[in-house]
């Protein structure tokens, strides 16, 4: 095997993180300990906002944000949507869950109906309140302050792909009273979500929810596997500036082969 000049140092590193991955699943499978995953309070906060519902006898609310299908933020949401519905299934709480795009519209449905399933209580199953709304991003903005206003969710959670709307959704969750944990990776609305928001997910934690909530070994090992990545991806930018600085190419010829 002949590889190109400049692609032999990403290789072995691919290796190394390949045989990484597969050693943390392993053990994870194997209930073997792994480094644990740093708390997330917004996540940790959803079963408390369930509660909250339970007691007050008021619905959630849930937003997967207005991207398709083909955004990963999306796709994150729909996860964490699954974990809140079968949470509303178990203690008897009304979800209510609003979409924009047609195409996530079934996919949400599905996994609500799917979790009420998984709890023993498909009856209690209801389909009116998986909602599309609008396509028009201002349209579905103006249909989901209305629901806040009519039906006063006590928990307001808005995780995925937001634009415009984000702060025009918090604010009139404020105005409802309901707790409020929201999350994005969209740069441009994380500030709306941490200043209007009882808890607020930021970038990538939104993408690790689904191995937070569920503890499933394959997910939290590639996970843990990740993050020791992105450190090392880190402590070589450090050192390769350091280097650099000195005039020292130790490590800029070796990543050249």
């Amino acid at each position: 095997m002949h590889l190109a000049k400049g692609n032999v140092f990403s290789f072995w590193l691919g290796v190394l993180f390949a045989i990484v991955l597969f050693v943390l699943i392993s053990r994870a499978r194997k209930g073997m300990k792994i480094p644990p995953l740093y708390k997330v309070p917004g996540l940790d906060a959803l079963d408390e906002a369930i509660g909250r519902c339970t007691e007050m006898g008021r619905p959630v609310h849930f937003s997967p944000g207005i991207g398709s299908v083909d955004n990963a933020q999306t796709l994150a949401a729909l996860s964490i949507l699954g974990y809140v519905a079968r949470q509303c299934a178990k203690y008897d709480t009304d979800l209510i869950a609003t979409n924009r795009i047609t195409v996530v519209y079934p996919i949400a449905e599905e996994i609500v109906k799917q979790a009420y399933i998984e709890e023993g209580k498909p009856d209690a199953f209801k389909p009116e309140n998986v909602r599309f709304i609008s396509e028009d991003q201002f349209a579905y903005a103006s249909g989901v302050t209305g629901i806040m206003y009519r039906e006063k969710p006590a928990a307001n959670i808005l995780i995925g792909a937001f634009w415009a709307e984000s702060l025009i959704f918090a604010e009139v969750g404020a105005t409802a009273g309901a707790i409020q944990i929201s999350g994005t990776a969209n740069t441009h609305q994380i500030p709306f979500f941490v200043a209007a928001c009882d808890y607020a997910l930021i970038g990538e934690e939104i993408f690790a929810a689904s191995a937070y909530l569920t503890k499933d070994p394959v997910l939290m090992g590639s996970l843990v596997a990740q993050d020791w990545g992105k450190m090392l991806a880190a402590v070589l930018i450090i050192i390769g500036a350091v280097l650099q600085t000195f005039k020292i190419t130790a490590l800029k010829d070796l990543m050249g082969k």
